[in-house]
């Protein structure tokens, strides 16, 4: 692609290029290619001017703009990559907006009065026309029949000025309440759409990398040691050992091999596979928000649902305030001024807003919620129930105990099962790995070749002795070591946490203990709920009664059930609820789901399997346990600001239609400060609710 330097400073480059040379949606697809590539920050790409303006990061200059280098007709004319961008539709400016309004009004005045008619009722014909299809439609009481009354009145009446005003100022109104709640679509889409995200992929026998927005069903993607699994597929080559503890719970990885389903937001954590995706497409990133957002209209809270009913009811006593203000003082100036006030707009307007301002707020903690109900209703919960791994603890194992046999000692054990494992990098052995090097234990590389018995142990030899390292049922049935008393009531004493076997020439040489351990956060999260209003925090586990108390002590739940299939946990949730109850579940594996789906709000951790993301209401960041006392606030917050918006509606327009009523405030300054007091609380209801 041809381009020149404009300009130039650290980390920021504007480039200049023929603005005919791209089409809108090729400047899109730069935008986005650019965008994804490693030390860039933002692009910006502007069809009209003809510059891109990179702005990056631990890189080049050179290095940056040889991406926008890169970018030939080969990629540019890619049918693909072009179908996978979309154009921004065209918006017209706020201002430019007004302005137009303003001076097709201020013409209108300098007509001549026979012209000055025909072209005032031209524009008042779509309002009297809307009015009209809502009062057929079975909704004679609402803002547009009001609006249409009080226009039709004036025309009639041969007000014209005064129907050509009013018009004007609905129309000010429209726009500045269509602008803001847009600005609130637009602030909440921008909050939940993060970095392009790449992915390994096989195309032409060749490994590339593309966009995972680029991904399609039946592509193969290539997963590494360590990496997180991008997709939900099918194997279709190699091995590996897949740590699903997000997912099932589990704390010891699982082997994965050709014709094996895994899952989106496991972890692979030996080998390498290559998986064909199931599904994508609608799936992307992008699709979910633009359509969390046209969902979450249908997912009101009660409090807009209850802000809307009320509006609603309110209106039929502004035509009764009208007709009794006319009868009384057959004034009609008086009387429409107390049409064009009421409720219903700034109710109908500010509570969806309000809404939209949540979910904003709670994006940008890295919270993503479904819908204002579910936010509601986390607000008037007074139980909530956690499951243990990977929710309340780390999921990332550490040695807890190191229990030598036969005069050995710890160090001694720790040295050599440290050498063996670090071939073995599935969770238990880097426990083992760390501790010895927390130790300061170096080991050399004494031992033979390492014989790897993937799912089971390892095997090896120092000198002649033969060293095993594994499962109970790898060192006890395969390798028959044998198990004498104390090793047992060992084992029993340490039953509330996993345990590996370490023996050296056919004995039992060590018992390592490793335990999962409790988020840092924890303790202090479970407590800022308590106090968020939470009357009951329990904790439900598939873990053994032993693990499931101390956790339960060492976090501060109020109780715990333990040893439970999915199939108790729904159970227990549905008897909460039964018991009047408003529960949340959090959980973030597969087990989890049944759970989720029951309970009156499912949240599911960021690193959560993908069928419980789908079936949460509420999704929290990574390791986002910290972000529950933060939801509680935004959500509390939300439900006190649409009351409290509520409330200075009622006050401010009933002020606006007692002034109608003494023939303080003309129609036309009626239905200015009513359409004023309407955006400004609709602006107010954009505000922060995290704080």
């Amino acid at each position: 692609m041809n381009f020149q330097i404009s300009h130039s400073i650290p980390g920021r480059v504007r480039l200049r290029y023929d603005w005919h040379f791209l089409s809108q949606r090729q400047a899109m697809l730069v935008q986005m290619l650019v965008g994804m590539q490693d030390g860039i920050l933002s692009v910006a790409v502007n069809t009209v001017s003809g510059s891109i303006l990179i702005e990056y990061k631990d890189i080049s200059l050179e290095t940056a703009i040889s991406y926008v280098k890169a970018l030939n007709e080969k990629y540019l004319n890619d049918e693909t990559l072009l179908s996978s961008v979309s154009v921004p539709s065209a918006q017209e400016s706020l201002l430019g907006a007004l302005l137009s309004l303003t001076t097709e009004y201020f013409i209108k005045k300098m007509l001549p009065l026979p012209l000055r008619k025909i072209i005032s009722l031209i524009s008042i014909v779509p309002r009297v026309q809307k009015g009209l299809e809502r009062f057929a439609g079975g909704k004679p009481f609402c803002a547009e029949t009001l609006d249409a009354t009080a226009i039709t009145l004036s025309y009639l009446a041969g007000d014209i000025n005064t129907a050509g005003t009013i018009n004007y100022l609905l129309d000010i109104g429209d726009t500045l309440e269509d602008y803001t709640k847009r600005k609130s679509q637009d602030n909440l889409a921008q909050s939940l759409l993060v970095a392009d995200e790449t992915v390994s992929v096989i195309q032409d026998g060749e490994e590339k990398q593309i966009s995972t927005q680029l991904l399609k069903a039946g592509d193969v993607v290539i997963v590494r040691a360590g990496s997180s699994i991008p997709v939900d597929g099918i194997v279709t080559d190699g091995i590996g050992m897949v740590n699903q503890s997000s997912m099932t719970g589990e704390a010891l990885p699982v082997q994965r091999e050709k014709g094996s389903t895994v899952f989106a937001s496991t972890i692979l954590e030996e080998g390498e596979i290559k998986i064909k995706v199931k599904a994508c497409g609608g799936k992307t990133r992008a699709s979910k928000i633009a359509s969390m957002i046209d969902h979450s209209n249908s997912l009101k809270a009660e409090s807009q649902k209850k802000a809307e009913r009320v509006a609603d009811s309110l209106v039929k006593y502004n035509f009764l305030i009208a007709g009794l203000t006319y009868f009384i003082t057959r004034n009609f100036t008086k009387a429409a001024s107390t049409l064009l006030v009421d409720y219903s707009c700034a109710m109908k307007l500010s509570a969806p807003i309000s809404v939209l301002s949540a979910m904003r707020d709670c994006a940008r903690n890295g919270i993503f919620a479904k819908g204002g109900k579910f936010l509601e209703d986390f607000a008037k919960a007074d139980t909530i129930v956690f499951d243990k791994t990977g929710t309340l603890t780390e999921s990332n194992p550490v040695v807890r105990k190191i229990i030598p046999f036969g005069n050995r000692t710890e160090n001694e054990v720790l040295k050599l099962a440290a050498c063996l494992e670090e071939h073995f990098p599935h969770s238990l052995a880097r426990a083992v790995v760390n501790e010895a090097s927390a130790r300061g234990l170096a080991h050399k590389e004494e031992h033979a070749k390492v014989e790897y018995i993937l799912a089971h142990g390892i095997v090896s030899s120092l000198g002649e002795k033969r060293l095993c390292i594994g499962s109970a049922h790898f060192i006890f049935d395969d390798e028959k070591i044998p198990l004498n008393d104390e090793a047992k009531k060992i084992m029993e004493s340490l039953s509330d946490c996993s345990q590996l076997y370490f023996a050296v020439e056919g004995e039992l040489a060590a018992i390592i203990a490793i335990e999962d351990p409790i988020r840092k956060e924890s303790f202090e999260v479970i407590q800022k709920l308590k106090e968020s209003g939470f009357k009951n925090v329990m904790m439900i586990t598939g873990d053994n009664r032993n693990t499931a108390k101390e956790v339960a002590r060492k976090t501060g739940v109020t109780g715990f059930i333990a040893e439970a299939l999915p199939d108790t946990k729904l159970s227990w949730i549905e008897k909460l609820k039964s018991e009047g109850h408003k529960v949340v579940m959090v959980g973030d594996g597969i087990n989890d789901t049944p759970a989720l789906s029951a309970a009156t709000v499912g949240i599911a951790m960021g690193k959560s399997s993908s069928i419980a993301s789908e079936t949460a209401d509420i999704l929290l960041p990574d390791d986002g346990l910290a972000s529950l006392p933060v939801l509680r606030k935004i959500s509390q917050n939300l439900i006190s600001r649409i009351n409290k918006n509520n409330s200075a509606i009622i006050g401010i327009n009933s002020m606006l239609i007692a002034g109608g009523l003494a023939g303080a405030i003309s129609p036309q300054t009626a239905a200015l400060l009513h359409n004023s007091t309407t955006v400004a609380i609709s602006v107010n209801a954009m505000g922060n609710l995290d704080r």
